[in-house]
């Protein structure tokens, strides 16, 4: 019942029909499970008081429910659920599917298909769009997706070399054929859009009405270091590289864990809800940050009013929270910052928060980098958004006890008096 009130038009039954239909199971459940617990008791016989209880359940509850349904909805032939999907698939006005899938539908379960529309087509690759665009009576296509974000996921580099991963979307525009830019963005406050926009758009965007109003610019943590927009420059970080290749920053995760746990504490002392994440292009680092907090967060909002989600860049395509925290990592003296350099992933990090971006990573290394990195760099110092993590004590203390934790565990036992801190 709920499939074909899911999947079938409404001219084949209505809403109004569905929820009918469901008054009148019910009903008959209750008639049923009236008889299961007492046809066998010796009082229940014609005249007495629980026989004429069950002619009531019957004529006012039962027989009122079914006498508002319709004769029939000219539905037939339904005999498994073969049956049932071919029917759903012939009669429905609009068919959702996965790229993959539109491989298994073919004309005899599906007939023509007037207008197709894909989203996300910026990450199919080209090859992956053609099965699509094969089916049947096909008379117009729409093709949703943004070129300067994610492309399609190609794990060879020789594949990767020869544009496998190209989509239909990014070839189209490269030949020059029109398209039309959504230009109003309603997620981020203007001082989070202000470089994205600036960077991979052109200028283009314009802010929506509802993210430029007062209420829409929130403090979260006291101090101008987490306003709106902010770089927050971790100079003394050290990156790692593991088996797996994949680098890590044991300082950027201890300052992350420390304005993770003063956002927690925020939100539980003023009962706000608050949804944040933390982003970074590397799963070492990723790894690093969930093993430090862990699943307590989620556990202890009992509430939900605080939500923690850690993901890699590409885990956090197409979401949005109340505060981004991104992890760049890299550190170093040559500017030497690998794939972070790649200018779509910046995008999507850059582009997910609501109502504040907080950006950790050292200041040196991305100003060499000659990316995407270096221009945020020489943005946020233009704009008075550029901070130095060892000027807040809270955080100045955690680098001092991960750069600590780090030399106890390269020199084994480190004696150190209670109370003292490195010099910054």
């Amino acid at each position: 019942m709920a499939d074909l009130s899911t999947h079938l038009p409404k001219s084949f039954i209505s809403s109004k029909d569905v929820k009918n239909l469901i008054a009148a199971c019910q009903a008959l459940h209750r008639v049923r499970y009236f008889l299961q617990e007492n046809s066998s008791r010796d009082d229940f016989k014609k005249g007495g008081f629980r026989f004429n209880c069950f002619n009531k359940l019957i004529s006012v509850d039962a027989l009122q429910a079914l006498c508002l349904l319709p004769k029939c909805f000219g539905i037939f032939g339904l005999a498994n659920n073969e049956d049932i999907r071919k029917f759903c698939l012939q009669n429905a006005d609009i068919i959702f599917c996965t790229a993959s899938s539109v491989a298994n539908i073919n004309p005899a379960r599906i007939g023509s298909v007037d207008l197709l529309v894909v989203d996300e087509t910026a990450q199919l690759k080209e090859c992956e769009s053609v099965a699509a665009l094969q089916l049947p009576g096909l008379c117009h296509a729409l093709l949703i997706g943004d070129e300067y974000q994610l492309p399609a996921m190609v794990h060879n580099e020789e594949c990767d070399k020869a544009k496998f991963g190209r989509s239909l979307f990014e070839r189209l525009v490269l030949i020059g054929h029109s398209k039309h830019l959504l230009n109003v963005q309603y997620r981020m406050h203007p001082s989070i859009s202000r470089f994205p926009n600036k960077e991979f758009y052109g200028g283009r965007i314009t802010d929506a009405a509802n993210v430029q109003e007062s209420i829409y610019e929130k403090r979260f943590l006291q101090g101008n270091m987490f306003g709106t927009f902010s770089f927050i420059n971790v100079g003394r970080g050290k990156e790692e590289f593991g088996d797996g290749h994949s680098p890590k920053n044991m300082v950027e995760v201890a300052v992350i864990s420390k304005i993770i746990s003063n956002l927690f504490k925020v939100s539980s002392q003023r009962k706000q809800k608050m949804s944040v994440g933390v982003i970074s292009p590397y799963k070492g680092q990723v790894r690093a940050i969930q093993e430090r907090v862990g699943d307590k967060y989620n556990s202890l909002s009992v509430d939900q009013l605080f939500t923690l989600n850690v993901q890699s860049v590409d885990g956090f395509q197409g979401g949005e929270v109340d505060v981004i925290i991104i992890s760049t990592v890299r550190c170093n003296v040559n500017g030497n910052v690998g794939f972070l350099s790649n200018r779509q992933r910046a995008n999507v990090a850059l582009t997910r928060a609501r109502h504040c971006l907080w950006v950790i990573g050292n200041g040196t290394t991305l100003a060499l980098s000659g990316s995407i990195w270096a221009e945020l760099i020489s943005e946020s110092r233009t704009r008075g958004c550029f901070y130095d993590a060892v000027d807040d004590k809270n955080l100045r203390d955690a680098m001092s006890d991960a750069l600590l934790d780090d030399v106890s565990s390269s020199f084994g036992s480190l004696s150190i008096r209670n109370g003292r801190r490195n010099d910054w």
